[in-house]
Formats: structure tokens, sequence, C-alpha cells
């Protein structure tokens, strides 16, 4: 490697915006309309199109989204939801927002999505609806989701904020299951900031959602300060400040139109790395189900730890010191202090999730890492396996 590529510091991301994500944020200011208004809709009616959805509603944040389609449902207080505990705080943190239980379920080992099995075990009849999260932007399985929920009387909402543009048999995510949630923050594959999306097939649930994201004001309250509007307005509900903004729209429906590019070079990426790790043995990779497309989010390197002599906290210290950015996702919720002080969770209670994370690491991928960016990763992390592999403990000259 040369020194060049040595000194070359490359961080865990870099959102991928350019001049045409200035100049259109610059459109948006220039024509003095800021929040929600005619850019929001346009970014609404495009991005429902590309998904395949009925509904879009674009709302400030992902975590916005998981909690306007879980009140859209009508969901109450001591109510049960199941979701995976791999997973963000978000998840589970919108289900308490309605004064309901997050049951937490274990992980398929390979995936590291939702055990659908563990789920039908955790689910009773206060179990209202079952949130799968696409990890790292591998699509769960829906067919055996919708299995489970049409047999328990389950809603589903997913958890998509990783998963744009993914596809689970041919479908793409948004378009699947009666709720989908998905998120825009600054390291996601489409980003505006901050900002969130959700879609559905069901016209009474998009209505609620619409009236909820802006105070509970009657429909298009929005338009009372254009020359077409009316002060007057009404408000029906009580409900949320979770609308979106024309200046994120601004940035998102440049992004939106760039969205396979930056997926299929974010796969580029996985793919390279997969060609470089699959043959040792320090590592497992990801792997991609035959009938899935995953939108690349995440590059999750599980780590063999009985083949090395050091653990994952050693592993990504030494990544830092050679100038490449890492990450992990994620700490599973029930070791949280709130989860195991509030719901009574334990360390043990859920063995695949904890096994899987104590060794994942999260590698760059993002769609501006340079050829030399992915060749440093690829060396840093080669070397870094080889100078810690485990040697037998030999003895009177024979291995044990």
């Amino acid at each position: 490697m040369s020194t060049a590529t040595e000194a070359r510091l490359v961080p865990f991301h870099r959102a991928s915006l350019g001049e045409e994500e200035v100049e259109a944020v610059a459109k948006v200011i220039r024509s003095g309309w800021l929040t929600m208004g005619p850019k929001t809709l346009e970014f609404e009616k495009l991005f429902a199109k590309y998904v395949g959805a009925k509904h879009a509603i674009a709302v400030s944040s992902g975590t916005a989204a998981l909690h306007l389609a879980l009140e859209a449902i009508g969901l109450q207080p001591d109510d049960e939801v199941l979701l995976p505990t791999t997973t963000f705080t978000a998840t589970a943190e919108a289900v308490t927002y309605l004064g309901a239980r997050p049951v937490l379920v274990d992980i398929d080992p390979v995936t590291m999505n939702i055990d659908v099995e563990d789920a039908a075990r955790r689910t009773t009849v206060k179990t209202k609806a079952i949130i799968p999260v696409h990890f790292g932007g591998q699509p769960c399985d829906l067919e055996e989701i919708g299995r489970l929920a049409q047999a328990r009387n389950l809603r589903i909402i997913e958890d998509a904020a990783h998963a744009l543009p993914s596809e689970y048999r041919g479908k793409r995510v948004g378009q699947i299951s009666e709720f989908t949630c998905f998120s825009f923050y600054a390291t996601k594959t489409l980003t505006t900031g901050e900002g969130g999306m959700v879609t559905t097939w069901n016209d009474a649930a998009a209505d609620r959602i619409r009236l909820m994201r802006l105070h509970g004001i009657a429909r298009d309250a929005w338009k009372r300060y254009q020359s077409d509007g009316c002060w007057s307005y009404e408000i029906v509900e009580a409900g949320f400040k979770y609308n979106f903004t024309d200046l994120q729209a601004a940035l998102g429906l440049v992004q939106l139109g760039k969205c396979d590019f930056l997926n299929n070079a974010r796969r580029k990426i996985a793919q390279t790395y997969n060609e470089a790790f699959q043959s040792l043995d320090f590592f497992s990779v990801p792997q991609e189900l035959a009938d899935r497309r995953c939108s690349g989010h995440l590059y999750i390197l599980r780590l063999q730890l009985e083949r090395l002599g050091c653990d994952r906290a050693q592993f990504i210290e030494c990544m830092k010191q050679l100038g490449v950015g890492v990450s992990v996702h994620f700490i599973p919720l029930h070791l949280h202090p709130f989860y195991q002080r509030k719901y009574g969770y334990r360390v043990g209670d859920f063995p695949v999730a904890e096994k899987q994370y104590d060794r994942c690491l999260s590698l760059p991928i993002y769609p501006a890492m340079s050829e030399q960016d992915v060749a440093k990763v690829i060396q840093v992390v080669t070397n870094i396996a080889i100078r810690h592999e485990r040697r037998p403990f030999v003895s009177r000259g024979r291995a044990r």
C-alpha cells in the first residue's frame, strides 16, 4: 500500500451531496416558501411513485413516521408491539409514546432481522402490531411475517430506515405492507439532513397521518398563507409538530433522482468487500438472500473471535489509529439501562442478538468512497486480523 493511501483518512460516512442539491435549496430560499408547501407535495408524489406506494406522507423524522403510523392504527396504553432487540431505540421508543409496551424479540443469526418464530412465541392477546426492521437494508421475510400477522390479527409497520431502495421478491420496500416508515437522516441512503416518510395503501390512515403531523389542523392548512389559501382553520385533533419542509424536499427531490445510482455505488463497494473478506477465516461477510435486494445502507462485517487474539473493541481501536472510521450497529435494546429498568430485560434474554452484537462492526460504505478508500479499508482490516491471529497453543511439540 502506498504512502499516499496510508495517509488518507477514511471517515465512517460522508453524505453524497453536490452542487445540484445546493442549487435546489437556493431556489427554495429565493422562492420565500421555506416550510411545508408545494415542494413537499412534489417530493411525496415522486417518492410514492418511486417505491410503488399509494400514499407517501413526509414528516420530520423516521421516529415521527413510526409514531404517526402507530397512532393511526389506534394503539392504546398497555397494548404490546413486537420488534427486534437489535435495532436503534427509535423503533421501540415510538411505541412508548402511546403508552404501549415494546416486546423485544431475538434475531435470525444470518440476516440479523427479526426471528419470526420467536416473535410468534412472544405474541399475547395484548399484541396489536409487529415492527420488522430491515437491518442494514436487507429486507425481512415479509411473507412469513404476513402469515404471523394474519394468524394473530396484527398490524404490520415496517421500519425501513435502512431500506431505500431495497426489494423483496421483486417488489420495492414501501409498497408491500400496510405501513412502511423511512428515515432521511444524514447517514441514510437518501438524505434530507433530518426527515422521514410514511407510505401506506390505507386511505383512512393516510388522511389521519396527514392530519396529525401538523397539530391536528384540518386538511391543507399549510396553504393559509398562500394567495389561494384561507386564514381560517380548524383544530380537529390534538396533533403533533411533525411536518416536513420545502428546504428538505428540495434536497430530497435531487437525492431521489440519484437514488438508483447511489444504491449501485454502495452495492459495488459491498461486492468488493465481500470478494476481499469472504475467503479469510477471520470474518463472516453479509449475505444477501436470493429473493431480496439490499439497499447497502450498512456493511456489517462479523469477526470470528475464536480466530483472533483480540476482542471487537481492540479491533476497532486499531482501525481508528490507522485512519479508518468504523461504527457498531446496534447495541441490543435489552442491554440498555432504560429497557432493563422499565421492562425487566436482562443480559442473556436474547442470546443470538448478544452473540452477533459482540462480533459486529460496520465498515465505511458510501458512494463518495474512491477505489483508494475502499482499498485502504480492506488493507487495514486484513492487516489487523493477520497481526492478531490467534496461534494454537503448543506444548511438548504438539498442538492442542
